[in-house]
């Protein structure tokens, strides 16, 4: 597998280039999975940092919860986010055929305070290498299928707890209480049901999260082999 890549700014020849090149060879599709606070967004910070500048497209499972502008606000508030059914996986599998295909997409955004998509959308062009980073990344077959690597984050659960206290208080709006009573009525739950249970069709486990240096280290030099 090779992509052809120049180091310079992206301008109409070279997108058109890139896009010729992503066509003739096959798009390095990645998928990242792990619970609620397990470092998920540290490994992929560090994988795109690995690899050369405009190289790589994100592609967050949390921007893909369902639209629930129809819901009155009740609904929208009992919604089981740790769910598979919480998720657009249609539209996901689309917009991801549509990246692969060379074609660019207009990203869903979400809101966690209005529990609901909002109306800006995020403009993501193809590249080279997707990586899908969410709870729920190994979950589905049909997306399963699609990837060349899989990795799993894994984390200790009260590391994990610490972090959603730490995040859902300041980004979320959540008290500590809040976030404990979740976390034991519904995140422990469908993590030990959903979760847990996909690192079995793992390629690489990441043990300690984003801590591991030494692991995350050696995913990036393997996803250089991938691309070059």
């Amino acid at each position: 597998m090779r992509f052809c890549y120049m180091e310079l700014a992206e301008s109409d020849m070279q997108q058109t280039i890139k896009i010729r090149d992503m066509a003739e060879n096959k798009v390095t599709v990645i998928g990242i999975a792990g619970g609620t606070g397990c470092g998920k967004t540290t490994v992929v910070k560090r994988l795109v940092e690995a690899l050369p500048p405009h190289f790589v497209a994100v592609v967050p499972l949390d921007s893909y919860y369902n639209d629930t502008t129809n819901m009155t606000e009740e609904e929208r508030r009992a919604i089981n986010f740790d769910h598979p059914d919480a998720f657009d996986w249609k539209l996901l599998h689309q917009q991801l055929a549509d990246l692969r295909a060379g074609k660019a997409i207009e990203q869903p955004t979400y809101s966690y305070l209005k529990c609901n998509r909002e109306k800006e959308t995020i403009h993501v062009e193809p590249k080279p290498v997707i990586i899908i980073e969410g709870i729920m990344t190994l979950v589905d077959k049909e997306l399963r299928d699609l990837m060349d690597l899989k990795v799993f984050v894994d984390t200790d659960a009260d590391e994990r707890l610490i972090r959603n206290i730490q995040r859902d208080t300041i980004d979320r709006g959540r008290t500590v209480s809040m976030v404990v009573d979740r976390y034991l009525k519904v995140l422990k739950p469908m993590h030990e049901q959903f979760i847990e249970p996909t690192k079995r069709y793992a390629d690489i486990i990441i043990p300690q999260g984003g801590e591991n240096a030494t692991g995350i280290g050696i995913l990036c030099r393997y996803v250089e082999g991938l691309v070059d």
